[in-house]
């Protein structure tokens, strides 16, 4: 039996409670206020992650128009084909009326119908971000007034978590934890990328989560961000990059960790430890109302002052230094430099400002950042030496 074979037999699912249907009515309110703030008659909610925020419906994207009418004042109306209504109504938390269409019908016509009908204040149309563009052009021509992007309005309340979903984000990231520490305890070598990328996955599963992604890479596969479209081989004296999450109730958890394979030359350590300060600048830059591009420049700083860069140049950090994290693995706020957005109590978002070597190798690691008024918290304890990782009572 096998160190990751005998790890899952002691995994168990872990629990945390979802979003009550309150505080999603909370949400669709908070959506409302705005709407009538400024002027907006209607928020079409496409088959996306802002659906499931305000509604807790989770519904597959694809060629037929699947989603929902948030009026500024008023009932939800849930567009539907019809053949999905039956299916849909078992899955409704919020209260709305439901509009179907059939195959041969214009669903677009249907929904703009729906919108010119509503009972409520305003003109504008604004459209879900993550509206596919055919959807979006189709409601755009025959909706009777203005049509915006519903961006800012949602943005401004799904990048400040609750602490519900706090709790939520806490649970996944505790088990990926797990899961990030078992992997590196059960490598040997020969052993294979894909072997431990199964593991991951099967770990998550084990854990109660729903596998979201996971890129593992050796040697000199870990320069590359996004990793390389070829398995490797675990050698003696390799670094090892694992970059994985899983799905709680809807949220996500990500984490990275990078370490050597052996003994470390002094040269990786070098690398490592580099990689280590700049993560831990950009933690200490993140401060109530500070712009998050002073997190992006503070982690950027220590890189350049030892001849990495500058700017986005490599060998050095090729992207931003992180993403906001919640019901999708990327969203806002980004650490980018350019963002003035101030971070707030409520923010999550990952710090992982990767040093690049191509031809040589990679460091990235990577944890997610959750602010209070007192300043970040980490979800997880970050790595702070290479000779003692995932030390004991850090978790």
């Amino acid at each position: 039996m096998t160190d990751y074979q005998k790890a899952l037999g002691l995994f168990r699912p872990v629990t945390a409670a979802a979003i009550e249907d309150a505080e999603l009515r909370a949400r669709i309110s908070g959506l409302q206020e705005g709407m009538l703030r400024d002027g907006v008659k209607a928020v079409w909610l496409d088959a996306s992650s802002s659906l499931t925020y305000y509604t807790g419906l989770s519904l597959g994207l694809s060629e037929r128009i699947h989603g929902a009418i948030v009026p500024a004042q008023g009932e939800l109306v849930y567009v539907s084909p019809a053949f999905e209504e039956p299916k849909l109504r078992t899955m409704l938390r919020i209260p709305g009326n439901v509009a179907v269409w059939e195959e041969d019908e214009d669903a677009f016509a249907l929904i703009a119908s729906a919108i010119a009908r509503l009972d409520c204040p305003g003109a504008t149309l604004a459209l879900d971000p993550a509206t596919p563009f055919v959807f979006a052009a189709a409601l755009m021509q025959l909706h009777d007034g203005p049509a915006v992007s519903a961006q800012r309005m949602i943005v401004a309340q799904r990048q400040i978590k609750s602490a519900a979903e706090i709790a939520i984000i806490q649970t996944a990231m505790d088990a990926s934890y797990r899961v990030q520490k078992a992997a590196y305890e059960g490598l040997r070598p020969g052993m294979a990328t894909t072997e431990v990328a199964d593991f991951v996955n099967a770990a998550h599963i084990a854990l109660g989560l729903k596998p979201l992604f996971v890129a593992v890479q050796f040697g000199e596969a870990t320069a590359y961000p996004h990793g390389v479209p070829y398995p490797q081989t675990l050698s003696d004296g390799d670094m090892v990059l694992v970059d994985l999450g899983g799905i709680l109730h809807g949220y996500r958890s990500d984490i990275t960790r990078t370490y050597v394979f052996g003994t470390p030359t002094e040269r990786q350590r070098t690398l490592w430890n580099l990689e280590r300060d700049a993560q831990a600048a950009a933690f200490a830059a993140a401060r109530p109302g500070a712009p998050c591009t002073d997190v992006d420049a503070a982690a950027r700083r220590v890189l350049v002052e030892a001849g990495f860069g500058p700017g986005h140049r490599v060998p050095g950090l090729p992207h931003r230094t992180g993403h906001g994290l919640g019901l999708d693995i990327h969203e806002e706020p980004y650490i980018v430099g350019g963002n003035a957005t101030p971070l707030e109590p409520g923010m999550c978002f990952s710090v992982e400002p990767m040093l690049c070597l191509y031809g040589e190798c990679g460091v990235r690691l990577e944890d997610i950042a959750y602010m209070t008024a007192e300043g970040p918290k980490w979800f997880c304890p970050p790595e702070t030496s290479l000779d003692r990782l995932f030390a004991p009572g850090s978790s």
